[in-house]
């Protein structure tokens, strides 16, 4: 049996968060995966009162909608491995308050964007800095007991399962785990899906599920906003893949709706869609909190 949650940023923005969970309740989410990206306005989450982390924990007891996933993609503007060491500071900075709102919220995961940086020139030195860091931050995390887990990403610096697992050789924690997005793995010529799900399925603690086009000589592909259905990724096989190594962890649905004119016809679209494959696929999914 398997949970199956949407990403914050597919539902209706300026809600407060009981509309919000119930919203996601109503749709037939188990959970929500919550978004601190690299606007100001997400990143201020990492600094919430007392009286605003315990908003969302109360909303989310009393609902029954429970928060996941904290996706870290502020890490895009604030790199673990940038040039200036101003910023290195400040991406662990964040990393150590994602963790502590992780905490406080009873989330078990973040999600940590694969990049060693994105905005600047990538180099050997910007690996370093990024493995540095990144043996630091599991460090901060393994105190409190949250997994960070290392998204594959639209990216040639990490993306694919290998790469993780590879680094995983360098830092040994079961505090560091993989969040394979299966529309970011397909993307890429160079992996073979399959096969990347059965050798690394001992590291994946999350998996999205988005569609992508592919990147090839004459295209840099099409990482998000592609309809489900309408990219290239085989979701029946990838899921009756996982199925069949025993995965019973949670699937996200990403996708960005949050501004479009109806996004819960959007939502209900995409939850539909994948209703349909898990059933022909056998999944069960956990049912909605009463």
């Amino acid at each position: 049996m398997n949970s199956l949650g949407i990403y914050e940023k597919a539902l209706p923005k300026n809600k407060s968060w009981k509309e919000t969970l119930q919203t996601a309740k109503d749709l037939g989410f188990n959970f929500i995966e919550f978004s601190v990206d690299e606007s100001d306005e997400r990143l201020a989450r990492l600094d919430w009162t007392k009286e605003q982390r315990e908003e969302l924990r109360d909303a989310s007891w009393q609902i029954g909608v429970r928060i996941h996933t904290l996706m870290l993609s502020g890490h895009r503007r604030f790199p673990l491995g940038s040039a200036d060491p101003a910023v290195r500071e400040n991406s662990l900075e964040m990393l150590t308050k994602a963790v502590d709102l992780a905490s406080d919220l009873g989330i078990r995961n973040i999600q940590l964007a694969g990049y060693d940086v994105y905005y600047e020139p990538k180099t050997i030195q910007s690996r370093e800095w990024f493995m540095e860091n990144l043996k630091k931050a599991v460090e901060i995390a393994a105190k409190k007991e949250v997994m960070l887990d290392i998204e594959t990403m639209d990216d040639p610096f990490i993306n694919s399962l290998t790469k993780i697992a590879e680094i995983k050789t360098q830092i040994h924690s079961p505090w560091l785990q993989a969040y394979p997005d299966l529309g970011n793995l397909t993307a890429w010529p160079e992996n073979n899906v399959g096969r990347e799900l059965e050798t690394n399925i001992d590291n994946i603690a999350a998996v999205h599920l988005k569609d992508t086009t592919p990147v090839t000589e004459t295209s840099k592909g099409q990482f998000r906003d592609v309809p489900f259905g309408e990219g290239t990724v085989d979701f029946k096989g990838c899921l009756q893949t996982l199925k069949r190594l025993g995965y019973n962890g949670a699937y996200t649905i990403e996708m960005w709706s949050e501004k479009s004119d109806d996004p819960l016809a959007k939502v209900k679209e995409a939850k539909k869609f994948f209703d349909d494959i898990f059933a022909e696929v056998g999944i069960e999914q956990e049912p909605i909190a009463k």
